[in-house]
């Protein structure tokens, strides 16, 4: 039983999930929510992760915790996008299941789904044909995390359940041009050409790319809503059913940024899986919806970017 001050352990805390899913706990009036940063505790330690179960005897554990990044990342540190994805989430299944977590709830991303599945993404299409190339090496990390959740589902009947979010944004997100997602990467170079004159913004692929977007906020609310409810089914898709051209998207931020300059698509770059809409039925029967619209969400991330931009590290890999 889930009560308001049952320990709830998220991994992954200082990320923009971790941080959206915290204060969602916290204004929903649980009061014993923890964290340990990397620096405290390296989640692909098996021992140290065992310790830290064994000493703090969590009841929840959420899995916010996950080497991200977008394209370039993904292409150039492929190793690492795998064997470290696979570390964090398998050290903390283990220790959940050894010290007899009561619920779990592991979050992965909408690219576990086949380059060229129908659209819009239902949960089935899971290992039906081959991924796309550009994230194959995280897909296959979070693949084997939805797949643990399973099993232990099936041969523990615990309540442990896989939550796929698609493209997430807002607030605290990673804006380095080296290894951040496609909208904080475009906020940060529309503003930058805006301070420099209104320069030209160089954006990669063609434009034609069919992109969802689910803010931060509304994945919290569903880590939430999968916390209060024991959901009858291992894995579940997080997203809005609306997406949006990827051209589309840049001429949105160009507006919210206010950057006036041109927009020059570099054709050689790769554009990634054409379409990934997630279909959102299966948690929308149970009663969940998103609530922030896009325009709105842009808004706030921008906003927050430029009100927190000294503060910004570049992520070293």
């Amino acid at each position: 039983m889930i009560h308001k001050d049952s320990k709830i352990y998220i991994a992954g805390h200082n990320g923009m999930v971790g941080k959206a899913i915290h204060k969602c706990l916290v204004e929903n009036a649980y009061t014993n929510v923890i964290g340990k940063s990397s620096k405290e505790l390296d989640l692909r330690d098996q021992q140290s992760v065992r310790n830290f179960f064994e000493q703090e005897k969590p009841q929840i554990v959420i899995d916010a915790a996950a080497r991200v990044g977008g394209i370039l990342a993904n292409s150039n540190y492929p190793y690492q996008f795998l064997m470290d994805n696979m570390l964090i989430q398998n050290n903390l299944f283990t220790a959940s299941l050894e010290t007899n977590v009561d619920k779990f709830v592991f979050l992965g991303s909408s690219c576990i789904y086949p380059k060229l599945a129908p659209q819009p993404l239902k949960e089935e299409y899971l290992l039906t044909s081959s991924l796309e190339s550009t994230n194959e090496w995280y897909a296959l990390a979070k693949i084997t995390g939805v797949k643990t959740c399973e099993a232990i589902r099936k041969q523990y009947g615990k309540d442990y359940v896989s939550l796929m979010p698609t493209n997430l944004y807002g607030t605290q997100d990673n804006f380095d041009l080296q290894t951040s997602h496609v909208m904080p990467a475009m906020i940060r170079k529309f503003h930058e050409a805006k301070l420099m004159g209104n320069i030209p913004v160089t954006l990669w692929g063609t434009g034609t790319p069919l992109r969802e977007f689910l803010h931060v906020n509304d994945l919290a609310s569903a880590v939430l809503f999968a916390v209060e409810n024991r959901l009858s089914e291992n894995l579940y898709n997080v997203g809005v059913s609306k997406d949006i051209s990827i051209n589309d998207l840049a001429l949105l931020i160009q507006k919210i940024v206010g950057h006036t300059g041109e927009i020059i698509w570099d054709k050689s770059k790769p554009d990634g899986t054409p379409r990934k809409l997630m279909d959102t039925t299966k948690l929308n029967q149970l009663g969940w919806y998103p609530k922030i619209d896009l325009e709105s969400g842009i808004r706030d991330t921008y906003n927050w970017f430029v009100n927190n931009i000294h503060t910004i590290k570049e992520v070293k890999m």
